[in-house]
């Protein structure tokens, strides 16, 4: 159902996660969110940090906001992103350090690389009982942004596969039924955020895409397998709310996984399968080589393109995304096209302003091509040269 985008020609947003404010130093860590925000300092902070995430994106002139992710710690490569859930949810115990057999969430890179921090800093709970909702709190986190804007928040959370492909399971002892309990238990969890007024919810990084690029594909990991995780995670959302697919390539400490980018068209039949109203594609990095296919096979949903890039400092200009719109208006009709970035821009990833200024580029580029159409431009603040500090001569 569309509850964020309806009516909206050609609106703009981003995936999730910003850079943190330098001084956001306190952690969640292993806290409950409710319990946390009882400490005043840490109260002050999230709240500060979250207001400061949303003013950012209201001042560049999004349509769709988030609150930055704001709940993720200040760790090596996002690694917290990972963690979240499995350390709040029932079922799942302890502390285990990574090993190289130990799990297919891993890059298998050697010391020397940077992505080999990753391997050092991934420390998971077990899989120990039955799975269950626990303490992850997404509605609390959720009301404590969209109390602060008008604009409407989206909400966005890992996936069933990737929680329980990254933990050792000592009950189930069998993946797909850890990652089905796991799928029921977000189920669960995702309703009461929906029944909470949150109009737009995401699950990022279904494994649909992602497999095949890694070749961990079997008769247990599979598209048809991931379909229907995918679909029975979000099972009875689309009544109340507008449900988001994001794929990208990876985004671990800004680094890309893979030497070159590779083509979604394996996984596009799967995807338009997949119980989503949008459908976010990383199309930046690739300079859109995916966009004729996209626009083929995808034609019952949204899509929504990445226009900047998560992994450079560099900030696309208005015309470089201007362009990539065009590029992509040539196999997607505007009603359904929606512009963002490719990927999350915290994680270690760039500077507040960098993430700033790609965010304006995302609104001034879409600004070029709706006065193309004769539509009327977002406001963006940033951009406005009567507020400039500079002199005229």
């Amino acid at each position: 159902m569309y509850t964020a985008t309806q009516g909206l020609v050609l609106p703009t947003t981003i995936i999730g996660s910003l850079p943190r404010p330098g001084w956001y130093t306190h952690n969640l860590g292993a806290r409950d969110f409710r319990e946390a925000m009882v400490e005043r300092s840490y109260r002050e902070q999230y709240q500060d940090a979250v207001s400061a995430y949303l003013r950012d994106q209201e001042t560049a002139g999004l349509d769709i906001v988030t609150d930055g992710d704001c709940r993720f710690d200040a760790d090596v490569a996002g690694h917290h992103w990972f963690s979240y859930a499995p350390m709040r949810m029932k079922g799942f115990a302890g502390a285990r350090p990574y090993r190289v057999q130990g799990g297919l969430a891993g890059i298998p890179h050697k010391p020397g690389h940077i992505l080999h921090d990753v391997l050092e800093t991934r420390v998971m709970p077990d899989l120990v009982g039955p799975v269950a909702r626990g303490n992850l709190q997404y509605t609390a986190i959720w009301k404590a942004a969209q109390r602060l804007t008008t604009k409407p928040v989206k909400f966005g959370t890992i996936t069933p596969e990737l929680i329980a492909m990254a933990v050792r399971d000592l009950h189930y002892k069998d993946l797909r039924k850890a990652i089905m309990a796991i799928s029921d238990a977000l189920n669960e969890e995702l309703h009461e955020l929906a029944d909470a007024g949150c109009s737009v919810i995401q699950l990022e990084e279904p494994q649909i895409h992602l497999l095949a690029a890694k070749g961990l594909v079997d008769k247990e990991l599979n598209a048809e397998f991931m379909v229907e995780v995918f679909n029975n995670t979000v099972r009875g959302l689309h009544a109340k709310t507008e449900v988001w697919c994001h794929t990208c390539w990876g985004n671990p400490a800004a680094q890309r996984l893979f030497a070159t980018p590779p083509s979604y068209v394996p996984a596009l039949d799967a995807l338009a399968r997949v119980n989503a109203d949008v459908i976010t594609f990383e199309t930046c990095s690739s300079g859109g080589m995916d966009l004729e296919p996209i626009g083929r096979r995808i034609q019952e949903k949204k899509i929504c393109i990445g226009v900047v890039d998560h992994h450079s400092l560099q900030v696309e200009t208005p015309e470089q995304v201007a362009t990539l719109i065009r590029k992509a208006l040539l196999h997607i009709p505007r009603e359904r096209l929606i512009l963002g970035s490719d990927c999350g821009m915290g994680r270690e990833g760039m500077s507040r302003r960098h993430a700033y200024y790609k965010m304006v580029s995302i609104v001034l580029g879409t600004n070029i091509v709706r006065r193309e159409f004769g539509l009327p431009a977002a406001a963006c603040l940033a951009a406005e040269e009567r507020f400039s500090m500079v002199q005229r001569a």
